[in-house]
């Protein structure tokens, strides 16, 4: 009797098992959306347009990108979260979605650890420390020692933004005050630094790096532990003096918990696939991105230590929304 039950035990598993292969196998059916949580033209948005574009041809299917921005990101990861666990609902967003919000924001309409699964870091970008060159000062140690004497104000692009989180962390390391002013986004807040009625932020480098290559703001550091190939001359935190310091910004492709491991498989393999390509490489270095293509468990574990890390940040900075 028991090894009858366990024989139909065990042909049911194999029933089951290979109904999952072969709806993966005829995965993609149908075109898949793909949710941006921030605006057009945005450097996610960028990213992910990007590798949507060999992304569909490597799965032989369309991908539709919709735009769905809005708090911090939160918006379109709640839509995301809710939606069937298909793999025809696909998330692409920053990383603070997954490692800040939850410290930033007391509630959240989502939960990035149960809610969303990973399927890809798909690269990696800085934030640049810039100033107006009506500043007189031309080093981040020199910016440190004269906002000690004459506070000032810094533009970030929203709260618990890239910009927002590194700069008060750079001002927890270097113990200087700056009054935060947020923008609704890096568009209007680079508009305000080229005309000087506000003159200090950290900025997405590929949305401000062509202006200090012209001359019409001053690039001080860099976030990241090395520096841009699109503006060499400009020192990483750590050789401006802040060895401490290191602030990398994540592009994260996610889907909705519970989707089919097989499918979630197919679709790690091919943005993988899609990241190698030598002419994508090429458009995310010219936007001062740089490929990372972890998937998984990996890419879990990562969004993870930086949730950890942006924790005590936000907590020491109190930069937390009721």
């Amino acid at each position: 009797m028991v090894k009858s039950l366990l024989s139909v035990m065990a042909g049911v598993s194999l029933v089951i098992n290979g109904v999952a292969s072969a709806t993966a196998q005829l995965y993609p059916q149908r075109p898949i959306k793909l949710i941006v949580a921030f605006v057009p033209g945005s450097p996610v948005d960028l990213v992910a347009r990007a590798v949507v574009d060999k992304l569909s041809t490597g799965l032989r299917q369309i991908i539709v990108v919709e735009n769905r921005p809005g708090a911090a990101g939160n918006l379109g990861a709640e839509v995301a979260a809710r939606a069937a666990p298909d793999g025809y609902t696909l998330l692409a967003t920053l990383d603070t979605t997954f490692t800040v919000n939850p410290s930033v924001y007391k509630k959240l309409p989502y939960d990035p650890e149960t809610d969303l699964r990973p399927i890809s870091i798909m690269a990696a970008t800085s934030t640049l420390l810039v100033v107006h060159p009506s500043v007189p000062v031309n080093s981040a140690r020199e910016l440190v020692a004269f906002a000690r004497h004459e506070p000032m104000s810094y533009a970030h692009g929203g709260h618990g933004s890239p910009g927002h989180l590194s700069m008060e962390y750079f001002r927890l390391q270097a113990g200087f005050p700056a009054t935060p002013v947020p923008y609704k986004g890096n568009a209007p807040l680079v508009t305000d630094l080229l005309a000087g009625q506000i003159k200090l932020g950290f900025v997405g480098t590929g949305g401000v790096i062509q202006h200090v290559v012209a001359g019409r703001l001053k690039g001080l550091a860099i976030s990241t532990g090395k520096r841009s190939p699109l503006a060499p001359d400009v020192p990483t935190a750590a050789e401006a003096g802040f060895p401490d310091f290191k602030v990398e910004t994540y592009y994260v492709m996610s889907a909705p918990a519970g989707i089919p491991e097989e499918i979630a498989a197919r679709l790690e393999n091919e943005v993988r696939r899609a990241l190698a390509s030598p002419d994508l490489q090429e458009k995310l270095r010219l936007q001062n991105s740089e490929v990372v293509a972890i998937t998984g468990a990996e890419a879990k574990a990562k969004l993870k230590a930086q949730r950890d890390l942006w924790a005590k940040v936000v907590k020491a900075t109190d930069m937390r929304v009721d």
